[in-house]
């Protein structure tokens, strides 16, 4: 990983302890931040408090299953783990918003390339995010305002790319902490309003909106909505 690169995260979602487990190993090798949920409930839960940037989904899940969970899944790349092989099955799950289907027992190596061909792709797709007068290259790591660079720090970019990612959406404070450590690995919850403080003054400065709300107890979001 380039030095200024913010780990891609993968959420696991698998009941299979053993499994969930033994992917976490060998993607933390792989130098991807994993997140672990062992049932389509706890998946959702985790989903409602951060975006990773790929999914694995097992479809025989307690409670809510992975053909349950699936269409909740919006805007991320979901591999689908399954013993079941009936090729009507996989179509439908590839029809209804998986971008690959792996039948159990895979080969973990040809997992990880599937992976890898997944984040790569929705990388070029998605390296620009837009919010407004706001557009952010991620290939460049550039912010821009009406067309005119935005100056800033290297951990006010982290912030502010988490924030348009889940635009509209409150983005707890210990998630935005998680996702900086490795850009600012002593940040803490006083440092990180410092932080939000510089980058909303900043935009302000190009804009004259304040956009970035604080959500009191919780965390903070970008929105334009009062």
């Amino acid at each position: 990983m380039k030095q200024g690169d913010i780990m891609q995260t993968i959420l696991v979602i698998d009941d299979d302890q053993y499994i969930n487990n033994m992917l976490k190993e060998r993607l933390h090798m792989e130098e991807y931040k994993v997140f672990q949920a062992f049932s389509g409930t706890e998946a959702l839960l985790v989903l409602s408090n951060m975006t990773p940037d790929l999914i694995l989904l097992d479809l025989m899940l307690p409670g809510l299953t992975g053909e349950e969970v699936l269409p909740k899944i919006k805007a991320i790349p979901v591999i689908v783990m399954s013993a079941k092989d009936d090729m009507k099955n996989k179509v439908d799950l590839l029809l209804n918003g998986a971008v690959d289907y792996v039948t159990k027992p895979f080969n973990i190596d040809e997992l990880v390339a599937r992976i890898r061909i997944q984040l790569k792709n929705r990388k070029k797709d998605d390296n620009i995010i837009n919010f407004n007068e706001i557009s952010l290259d991620t290939s460049a790591h550039t912010v821009y305002v009406n067309n005119n660079i935005l100056k800033l720090t290297r951990t006010e970019y982290s912030i502010l790319k988490i924030l348009m990612i889940n635009a509209n959406q409150v983005v707890a404070k210990l998630t935005i902490l998680d996702r900086i450590m490795d850009d600012t690995p002593d940040c803490n919850e006083d440092s990180l309003k410092i932080h939000i403080h510089n980058l909303r003054k900043k935009l302000n400065t190009l804009i004259g909106k304040d956009y970035i709300k604080a959500i009191w107890g919780i965390g903070f979001m970008l929105t334009d909505k009062s």
